[in-house]
């Protein structure tokens, strides 16, 4: 494939992955790892845009309680007629990311990644999977003999001079072993004298090795301010090629806004809403909308401490209640812009929704929660918001309803959403008159948690009312 293929290819595989990152944002993970692969196929060497980013989520979405794939899955995607190894590589990456601890398809993914010639996924998956492998407690040899082999098959005699080395330790007896860790010897001492004589090949391999170090950081979760730096200078040398690519408009973007600093990110903010100006493509302003909406709330927190330090400081409190209502405002018309454009999008709806119901706009947010509870990931908190904002506006029967149903449909009685839920129709009630049911249900409380918000105090003074 010429350089310019390749380029197209790309361009078009960051599409799908950019879609995937949007999908991941609102909760959706089965459908991000999908709109992952789907860029993978168009683009299978895009190592830091493509894999490291999907093996990032498929960890997010175990961590959220993601499930294993399914019989149906594998029967279709791991069928033995799958010749194509471009495609067995992404059957075997789809099933890793649903099943992210299977060294076994990560196995598959580097066989298939050598064979099809995909040599910087090959490297990065041997790596992962060398990675694996240390951490299990019981170290295979059959894979440390396959790191051996696909190492030294994409040139890595370093590496796997290093495999071959924990399989001898493995097997100290196998003199068959002893001799092929020589002969790897020998070759990483001949590979090491050519890049001593050759200054190109020299400063190839230290630009190798500096990639490997980027791809490294990047997957730490604190990143050094130098290294952000050095990302911002590389997103600008690509926007400045090429400002008209959406992908250096939101890597730029991207890398301005995580130095968390209102210069570069007021800098971010102006780059996307200049973006958005001239291509009228929402998803500009919507991520200059989450920058910002970060950057207040960054503000708020550092007034919240400025408070707890100086509770007296009339001026420190004034401040914080207007960034409290400036980061309100800015939400709320965020995430009204965000339906305007999504109508389909439930979690958007649900935000909008959160954002009016803190804004005491009780009449608005109420259809919002209706539409969001039909998210799985929504229902049961959306109920209990729905019946907050009918407790607010004064309905107390329909908020009763609504907590009853909320509470029947939960499963699990004893955790914070059941007490919250509880505690607000225990409020609905003691609002309604009911006051009997209403200290019945704060009584439950209490024996679960009994410092749970003010139920103590509501037993107390209900029973002094009730003469029991």
């Amino acid at each position: 494939m010429d350089e310019q293929s390749s380029k197209s290819d790309m361009n078009k595989a960051w599409v799908f992955f950019e879609k995937a990152r949007k999908v991941a944002e609102q909760g959706n993970f089965d459908y991000a790892i999908e709109m992952y692969i789907d860029g993978l196929r168009l683009s299978p060497n895009a190592v830091l845009d493509g894999h490291i980013k999907l093996r990032a989520l498929a960890l997010v979405r175990q961590q959220e309680g993601g499930k294993k794939p399914t019989m149906m899955e594998k029967v279709k995607l791991l069928r033995p007629r799958r010749q194509d190894q471009l495609e067995k590589m992404l059957a075997a990456e789809y099933m890793f990311s649903k099943d992210t601890g299977n060294i076994s398809y990560a196995e598959t993914i580097l066989k298939a990644a050598l064979a099809a010639g995909y040599k910087d996924t090959a490297k990065w998956f041997a790596d992962l999977v060398f990675q694996l492998n240390s951490s299990s407690a019981k170290p295979s040899f059959r894979t440390l003999i396959l790191l051996k082999d696909s190492y030294a098959q994409i040139g890595e005699f370093d590496r796997a001079l290093q495999a071959i080395q924990c399989a001898v330790s493995l097997k100290p007896e196998d003199g068959e072993l002893a001799d092929e860790y020589k002969r790897l010897s020998a070759e990483l001492t001949m590979k090491r004298g050519k890049y001593d004589s050759q200054e190109g090949d020299f400063r190839k391999s230290i630009k190798d090795r500096e990639i490997q170090e980027r791809l490294q950081a990047q997957e730490s979760v604190i990143k050094t301010e130098d290294f952000r730096v050095q990302v911002i200078r590389e997103a600008k040398k690509a926007f400045e090629a090429d400002t008209n690519l959406p992908k250096n408009i939101y890597n730029l973007a991207q890398a301005l806004s995580e130095m968390e600093d209102e210069k570069f990110e007021n800098e971010a903010i102006l780059l996307l809403e200049d973006a958005y100006k001239n291509k009228s493509d929402f998803s500009f302003k919507e991520k200059a909308g989450q920058i910002r909406i970060k950057q207040i709330s960054r503000k708020v927190r550092e007034a919240k401490s400025q408070v707890e330090v100086k509770p007296d400081d009339r001026q420190g409190r004034e401040n914080l209640e207007r960034l409290l209502q400036q980061l309100w405002d800015v939400t709320r018309e965020h995430y009204r812009l965000c339906v305007v454009n999504y109508p389909t999008n439930l979690q958007v709806k649900y935000e909008y929704g959160n954002s009016l119901l803190e804004n005491k706009q009780y009449d608005e947010a109420i259809p919002l929660f209706q539409e969001a509870q039909r998210d799985p990931r929504h229902k049961i908190s959306a109920m209990g918001k729905i019946g907050l904002c009918f407790f607010l506006k004064g309905w107390f029967t329909d908020a009763i309803d609504v907590f009853n149903q909320a509470i029947q449909s939960y499963e699990i009685q004893d955790d914070d959403t059941a007490k919250e839920l509880r505690y607000n129709l225990g409020r609905s009630f003691e609002a309604d008159g009911q006051e009997d049911k209403a200290l019945e249900i704060y009584r439950k409380i209490a024996q679960l948690d009994f410092a749970y918000k003010d139920v103590r105090r509501r037993v107390d003074s209900l029973r002094k009312k009730s003469g029991k």
